[in-house]
């Protein structure tokens, strides 16, 4: 493996920054955008055609949760799941997908930002941005992720420095955030614990997936059957052990995160997110999005039906 690798720079912010700049301004279902869901969705599919080589997946360019971010009985903030656009890494196509957390309460405050770029293909990550400004606790980390070379490598730390690169826990890579996507096109049994070497750092392996129940959850946007999986990293973060995080995807074709619970040290109780509005994206699998306009028209008739 050569000492000398030329790699381009890109921290955060200004990824970030750069981020904004590339996607299409009609990617974006802004509360000021008074197009129907519908039109939105014709302008998606009219940027990000189908692809022959993408993964059978229920999201894709353009999807928005928007989440009511609560702790105990106290509404402290907003948070945001979405796949923002597609992106190359190293000739690689991605989605660039980002998880914003934003709560304060009693002088406490948390402001997370996550971004991952992982493969339209494979589904792995290949870069995974992270900035946390927790209580006690504040950290910008960039990483970089080359399987040929079986590394991670933090491009925030220089050489010779802690946590600057380690090896690779899996060839195909799974950081925080793509792991809920990963978990989305999983076939998900009631009782059942999938055991999978897939997290970036291989200490954080082996990442446990274990399928508690069925329930019916009631948040701001509607009413769902969801499926409750708690995930387990063996690492510090949201979906640590000991976290006791516990995520519902909706029992249906979209597998919607409708609601997120996770303890956050130093915060007086879990930190919970309610889903409260949901834009669909299009999905690249040519299948998989013929399946997913099938699924809104049945919803639709359902709800016409129903008087809604």
């Amino acid at each position: 493996m050569s000492n000398v690798r030329l790699r381009p720079r890109w921290s955060v912010l200004g990824g970030l920054a750069l981020a904004s700049l590339v996607v299409p301004p009609a990617l974006f279902c802004q509360d000021s955008d008074t197009r129907q869901p519908a039109a939105i969705l014709d302008s998606l599919a009219a940027l990000y055609p189908t692809n022959e080589l993408a993964a059978a997946a229920p999201f894709g360019p353009g999807e928005q949760m928007k989440y009511r971010v609560e702790i105990g009985w106290f509404d402290v903030g907003e948070g945001h799941l979405t796949v923002e656009g597609l992106d190359t890494v190293r000739g690689n196509s991605t989605y660039r997908a980002q998880m914003t957390i934003h709560a304060s309460m009693l002088g406490l405050g948390v402001h997370d930002t996550y971004t991952t770029f992982f493969d339209v293909s494979t589904l792995q990550s290949w870069r995974f941005l992270r900035e946390m400004n927790q209580v006690n606790y504040h950290a910008t980390r960039h990483y970089e992720f080359y399987p040929e070379d079986g590394i991670w490598d933090n491009e925030d730390k220089e050489e010779g420095e802690k946590d600057k690169s380690g090896p690779l826990g899996s060839a195909l890579p799974l950081d925080d955030i793509s792991m809920i996507y990963f978990l989305r096109q999983m076939e998900l049994e009631v009782g059942k614990t999938y055991t999978l070497s897939r997290y970036f750092k291989r200490d954080g392996n082996p990442l446990e997936i274990r399928v508690l129940r069925r329930e019916h959850k009631k948040v701001d946007a509607g009413e769902f059957d969801c499926i409750v999986v708690q995930p387990i990293i063996q690492t510090s973060g949201m979906f640590s052990d000991g976290g006791e995080a516990e995520i519902y995807f909706s029992d249906d074709d979209r597998r919607l995160m409708v609601y997120m619970k996770t303890n956050i040290q130093g915060f007086p109780g879990a930190l919970e997110l309610y889903l409260k509005d949901y834009q669909p994206g299009v999905q690249l699998d040519a299948d998989s999005r013929t399946e997913a306009a099938e699924a809104r028209r049945a919803r639709a008739q359902s709800e016409a039906a129903a008087g809604r």
